[in-house]
């Protein structure tokens, strides 16, 4: 069975809070300056992995006019665009009815890909919907392409066209490793710890699933590119037991660091779980609201003639309106 200390998941993907920072700052950089350049922020995709900026057809004075109109995303509107789609991964996945492992592994596929590429130079929507097809696919639970898209009111064929693009930004390491497995084996270990009784068991049995609850918080923040995914476990299970009280955490944490050869010391665990707690309180739950304004500001960004359109139908509103307000 594959391990995690030897994956890549331990190798290539995870990083200190700087690495994240750097990288999406880069990739908003690169996305800013295409769209002066270009006026657009589009990405073409070649075959061979090469890409290219699809440049607007405009005369130069338009393109004057575009440049100086368009407003590239700051970082912190892309995180925020990010945080809503991450939301609508989960949504998804359970209007499917997916399990938890497809969830947590299309939430990873996510992460990654935008630690490669600006919201601005391929839109979230489309991304979200290629990672859950692509992590159905690694998780051995196939859903065609046609059923998800069917199944969200959405082209499939959006899903094809961005798979390759996808697989080739993960470095095609598709095997990633999510807390909820280690979690589950946290929790058969401490009903031995505790030698539960009937009632011990069904408070434990609560205290699971608030724990996975917990999990689902965690995987949408930047905690799963940040620590592997047994401290992750960890974390959620220290939330939960904090409200349902069933064992003393700490007694347990040191026994099981006593029967292992740990890497990590209580202290330094402690450190790592109070970290997911701390980004778990600053996480966001954007709503279509919130994300509105910036929506339009991405399309405009990849699809500067989306801006021209919006402004012809309003004026025709507006013409329509008058028209209707005319009473000579």
């Amino acid at each position: 069975m594959a391990d995690f200390m030897t994956s890549t998941h331990r190798a290539k993907w995870i990083f200190v809070p700087q690495d994240l920072k750097e990288k999406y700052k880069a990739a908003n950089h690169r996305a800013r300056q295409a769209l002066e350049k270009y006026g657009s922020t589009r990405v073409e995709v070649n075959i061979d992995g090469s890409f290219s900026y699809a440049e607007h057809a405009n005369d130069a004075k338009d393109n004057a006019e575009n440049h100086s109109r368009q407003k590239p995303l700051k970082v912190e509107e892309e995180q925020l665009l990010r945080a809503f789609y991450e939301f609508k991964i989960q949504d998804v996945c359970d209007a499917f009815k997916f399990p938890r492992k497809i969830q947590a592994t299309a939430l990873i596929y996510f992460k990654r890909f935008y630690l490669q590429w600006s919201v601005m130079e391929h839109h979230p929507k489309h991304t979200m919907l290629t990672c859950i097809y692509a992590a159905c696919k690694a998780e051995e639970n196939h859903v065609s392409a046609e059923e998800l898209g069917k199944g969200i009111e959405q082209d499939h064929q959006v899903i094809l066209n961005n798979e390759m693009l996808v697989l080739q930004s993960l470095g095609f390491d598709l095997i990633v490793y999510a807390p909820y497995r280690a979690l589950d084996g946290f929790v058969n270990d401490i009903e031995e710890f505790c030698g539960a009784t009937d009632q011990q068991l069904q408070m434990l049995e609560n205290m699971h699933e608030l724990a996975k609850a917990e999990v689902d918080k965690v995987m949408r923040t930047d905690a799963p590119l940040l620590f592997p995914p047994g401290q992750l476990a960890l974390a959620a299970l220290r939330r939960s037991n904090a409200v349902h009280r069933v064992f003393d955490f700490e007694r347990y944490l040191t026994s099981v660091l006593s029967r292992q050869n740990p890497a990590h010391t209580i202290s330094e665990l402690t450190v790592t779980m109070n970290a997911v707690d701390s980004l778990v309180s600053k996480l966001e739950t954007p709503t279509s609201k919130d994300v509105k304004h910036i929506d339009r500001k991405l399309k405009s960004c990849l699809d500067p003639s989306s801006h021209d359109k919006s402004k012809k139908r309003k004026h025709r509103s507006k013409e329509s309106s008058n028209d209707m307000l005319d009473v000579s």
